[in-house]
């Protein structure tokens, strides 16, 4: 018997995704989906219904259900960010996964709210913040720190003694070099390679990871 009913937020294909590795990878059981009003566009999806967002505690109570919010990294991670912080003061327990076939170390700090898929290595001494994705087959060396609201995609290299700032997201096969901190807003793109610390708001592409002129903040409509 599963010993805990989750929601999940959105219906996009991470949504998908998140249910398959939720039901068959962990103790929750998946019974609905929630999306906000104005994107309301289906009743339900693979057999599960799909209520409004707005008023998904009159559907299903925060006293036996928690919540995942499978959303990407739109608006450099706000809208994540935004969700699960509505889902939180509504009352809701956030729900973290981690593969069973992903490596955390014994003494790997995690915040809330991760999603970590396989084939991920985590080494000794990291913190992984709140809010964070880490999609397949990343390595996070030792002694680095994954700040709140990262998204991570696949086959990225963070060497250790890193400093990963809140709101970033790395593309894929990025590498981060060892010793370096990697300012909040920054959008590393992928095959990038940053080999020194890095201003706020920074948009970096893949030709010998220079800045590119246009702000990560400007290019994505972040909110101040």
């Amino acid at each position: 018997m599963r010993s805990n009913k989750l929601v999940i937020v959105g219906d996009s294909a991470f949504a998908e995704i998140a249910r398959e590795y939720f039901e068959f990878d962990s103790d929750y059981q998946v019974v609905a989906h929630a999306v906000e009003q104005p994107y309301l566009k289906r009743a339900e999806l693979h057999g599960l219904p799909v209520v409004p967002f707005e008023t998904l505690e009159q559907h299903f109570s925060p006293i036996d259900h928690h919540v995942f919010v499978a959303a990407t990294y739109t608006q450099l991670n706000r809208l994540r960010t935004r969700l699960a912080n509505a889902a939180r003061e509504k009352g809701y327990v956030l729900a973290s996964y981690i593969s069973s076939r992903a490596f955390v170390w014994r003494n790997v700090s995690l915040g809330e709210h991760v999603f970590i898929f396989e084939h991920n290595t985590i080494q000794p001494f990291v913190t992984i913040g709140n809010n964070v994705v880490l999609w397949s087959g990343n390595h996070i060396g030792h002694h680095s720190v994954v700040r709140d609201n990262v998204f991570i995609s696949s086959h990225v290299v963070i060497s250790g003694f890193c400093d990963i700032g809140e709101n970033s997201f790395l593309g894929v096969n990025a590498t981060i070099a060892n010793n370096l901190n990697l300012a909040r807003d920054n959008w590393v793109g992928p095959n990038t390679v940053i080999m020194k610390n890095t201003e706020p708001g920074s948009l970096f592409k893949s030709e010998h990871a220079e800045c590119a002129t246009v702000s990560a903040n400007r290019m994505f409509k972040v909110p101040a």
